[in-house]
């Protein structure tokens, strides 16, 4: 499995938001960590999610842990990100 850190841009797999990409802003503990869209971008509110309910992506952005979603936002658009996070994927299940 993957290190996820601060930063990486990630596709959640499961539930309501599946197919929407969302960014890790902290990390709980190895099972969970704190991902945001932001809601306004992906539609992906800042909440807690399951390691195993995420696929990390290559993509990363410059954010600090524990951002907001204000600046997350803009680093987002700083990177020229924010049209990119906006598509919906279809999340590859590696079973």
């Amino acid at each position: 499995m993957t290190a996820i850190e601060v930063g990486t841009i990630c596709v959640k797999i499961t539930g309501r938001e599946a197919g929407h990409k969302c960014v890790v802003v902290d990390v709980i503990d190895k099972n969970f960590v704190l991902v945001t869209g932001p809601k306004g971008i992906t539609g992906v509110r800042r909440r807690r999610a399951n390691m195993g309910h995420i696929e990390p992506t290559s993509e990363r952005v410059e954010v600090e842990r524990g951002a907001g979603d204000d600046a997350v936002a803009k680093a987002l658009e700083a990177e020229g990100k924010t049209e990119q996070m906006k598509e919906i994927v279809s999340p590859s299940f590696s079973t």
